[in-house]
């Protein structure tokens, strides 16, 4: 998909602060860090959403996004992935943030809406979740 920003990066056509490329991953530091060292990995394959890209083209995501772990020192971190505009997706082929967390103030801030769940809702829902993958 040539307007897709990421395959342009990947093509070469968009100049990035490449980290890590195999036939598969790209990785590069993000240009609006949320802190030092707050890195992209993406797979070559394009792809907006996780469930559209095959199983064959992740395997690299994991390891390339420990490795940078390793490689920034990072203690503290987020490995982050949106799917979907409503879900904060800007770019529309799949990518993986990761972002160091040094402090309180730099890094990923999120609040965690969570709230106590029905159990036997609960119950109910695994078991449909289950008999679906």
């Amino acid at each position: 998909m040539a307007a897709c920003i990421f395959c342009r990066i990947i093509k070469g056509e968009i100049p990035c602060m490449k980290l890590f490329e195999s036939d598969k991953t790209f990785a590069f530091l993000d240009i609006g860090p949320l802190s030092k060292g707050h890195a992209l990995v993406i797979p070559k394959y394009h792809g907006a959403k996780l469930a559209d890209i095959p199983d064959d083209q992740l395997t690299e995501i994991l390891p390339t996004l420990k490795k940078l772990v390793n490689a920034t020192g990072a203690v503290d971190y987020n490995i982050l992935q949106n799917n979907g505009t409503i879900a904060h997706q800007q770019v529309h082929h799949v990518h993986f943030h990761m972002i160091p967390k040094p402090n309180e103030s730099e890094g990923l801030g999120i609040s965690w809406p969570a709230s106590t769940g029905d159990m036997e809702k609960l119950k109910a829902l695994c078991e449909d979740i289950k008999s679906k993958m």
